[in-house]
């Protein structure tokens, strides 16, 4: 392996997503550290990672890793497509924007499982510190931080009519990210000024003066170099982590760490490195001829995601299906507004079926989120938009199903094996879950506000005119739902000595060795997983300066 002193840091941050760029920045406001952020894909470049409403045209491109699951028994045996996002920025530059930071109660929930350095009381002022909104100034915490969290610009006319469905039906209305009592909200969104704000434009772009960070990019990381000897100080064991073997431009190199490695490469990568490492379940390394280093059972365990089911009602026009008409283009181009500036769902809210009830879950918390598209998403976001039509969705907010990530092969070229589980749980609670909430998606739509948008018809399921409530229920879940692209879980923190990492974010069994990305996440949120991924970053920042 070829060594280049220009690779060698105090800190090597693996991955430059919604944590990964938050965390490399903000180590990097210390001029006495250097900072190397490793990064597998290219630069931000294409327009259409700029321009919101492009999104989905960044599907199976470059700038995506491209993963597809496993056949899902419950979804009629089909493969799911995931897209995650690969380079600055990572899903940050390819997610549809939404900023939902969750309930109090879900982060109170991982302090139980990791401390109380992890409940809402201690992580809100790192959401205030990270949202540059007017609403989340507080005087205490200076003038607000890099991340632009704004109000949409132009949403469409049909999701005012969505708004006003939830209140014909008696749902409450609220401002967003509520940390209780949130109700239906329009969508406050990552962008600035009508443009996506990934963290690679919030948190990289302004600290890509400092001398003290380096940022690599198409840097294929193969796995982590340990000093195996076992001493520490302070009566540390383990080995230790002294850096990364890295693949830049066809030539693997030995990028060395003089403090510590993080990664920060997500649910997917991030345990798939582990592995790669060998640091995970014995008889799994193993069985791929990996030497184990830790035999760590929950590597790439619990893993979970957000499961959507939408209903597809035709529409009357101005929908986002004329979105690239030419002037919509040259809104946007000159005055940053108009159709591109969507982030395609407009509105959200959350919901409580009588499934929860059924089975005990905790008070006053949804089960299900209701999500608004002003257009027909089918297809998983890879098929242009059909026709002028809107999107009602469930989300299962809370699934008890749980899935896995593991080896394919030892080569690191090889994509992780995807396997969420969705619906597999064996009371069956998640398909009722999912099913009661298309049941209510069914009664918004049903609306005297949605009915004077909609036209009758169905743009997905196809022939649902002649169809029940309960048949498009079924055709949704089983044969066009599709991952909200969150998912967490495979790398959980805890107190306990089964989990991946400490409550310190470090690596149980090594030493100088952390994780910083949503597969730490115990549990995954009511809300969605952008935004408290980017904490997850700053948190980790301050854990590793001592604060």
């Amino acid at each position: 392996m070829r060594r280049t002193a220009d690779l060698d840091a105090d800190y090597i941050v693996v991955g430059a997503g919604s944590a990964g760029a938050a965390l490399a920045a903000r180590l990097s406001e210390d001029p006495s550290v250097s900072v190397l952020l490793l990064e597998a894909g290219p630069v931000d470049k294409a327009m259409e990672l700029h321009v919101p409403a492009a999104f989905s045209k960044l599907f199976r491109g470059k700038y995506d890793w491209n993963y597809d699951t496993v056949p899902q028994p419950s979804l009629e045996g089909r493969t799911v497509y995931w897209p995650r996002g690969k380079t600055l920025g990572g899903s940050s530059s390819l997610n549809a924007m939404m900023w939902v930071r969750g309930f109090a109660a879900d982060y109170d929930e991982w302090a139980t499982a990791a401390g109380d350095n992890w409940s809402w009381a201690a992580l809100a002022p790192y959401f205030l510190r990270a949202e540059n909104t007017e609403d989340a100034k507080d005087p205490s915490l200076g003038r607000g931080g890099p991340q632009s969290v704004e109000r949409q610009r132009d949403p469409r006319p049909h999701t005012a009519a969505f708004l006003d469905a939830a209140r014909e039906l008696g749902h409450p209305v609220t401002e967003a990210n509520l940390p209780t009592g949130q109700g239906f909200s329009q969508t406050m969104v990552s962008q600035h000024r009508g443009a996506r704000a990934s963290t690679a434009d919030a948190y990289l772009r302004p600290a890509r003066r400092r001398k003290n960070l380096r940022v690599v990019t198409g840097a294929q990381v193969r796995r982590v170099t340990f000093d195996e000897s076992t001493g520490g100080a302070g009566g540390e064991e383990g080995p230790r982590a002294t850096g990364v073997y890295v693949d830049i431009a066809g030539i693997t190199r030995h990028a060395r760490a003089r403090r510590e490695v993080i990664l920060s490469g997500g649910a997917i990568n991030t345990p798939h490195l582990l592995m790669l490492s060998g640091i995970g379940p014995a008889e799994h390394l193993a069985s791929h001829g990996i030497d184990v280093l830790v035999d760590a059972p929950d590597v790439g365990e619990n893993l979970q995601d957000h499961l959507v089911s939408g209903l597809a009602p035709a529409a009357k026009g101005g929908t986002l299906y004329g979105a690239e008409m030419p002037a919509q283009l040259g809104a946007y181009l000159t005055r940053r507004r108009g159709m591109l500036t969507s982030n395609v769902a407009e509105a959200y809210g959350f919901v409580r079926t009588e499934v929860a009830d059924e089975t005990g879950a905790p008070a006053d918390l949804p089960d299900i989120e209701i999500i608004f598209a002003a257009a027909p998403y089918v297809g998983e976001g890879l098929v242009p938009l059909p026709a002028e039509g809107i999107t009602v969705g469930a989300i299962l907010l809370r699934p008890r199903s749980r899935g896995t990530i593991r080896l394919a092969s030892a080569d690191p070229a090889d994509a992780a094996v995807i396997d969420p589980g969705y619906l597999s749980d064996p009371e069956g609670i998640d398909a009722r879950t999912v099913l009661a909430g298309l049941a209510e998606c069914e009664r918004l739509i049903a609306t005297r506000a949605l009915g004077a948008v909609t036209t009758g018809g169905w743009v997905q399921p196809a022939g649902g005119e002649s169809m029940t409530a309960e048949e498009r229920a079924e055709a949704s879940m089983r044969r066009y739902s599709h991952t909200l692209y969150h998912p967490v879980g495979t790398a959980r923190m805890g107190l306990d000595d089964a989990s991946v990492v400490d409550p310190q974010l470090r690596v149980r069994g090594v030493r100088g060795l952390r994780v910083a990305d949503a597969s730490v996440m115990p549990t995954v949120i009511r809300g969605h997983t952008n935004a408290p991924a980017i904490i997850i970053g700053e948190r980790a920042a301050d854990l590793i300066r001592g604060r």
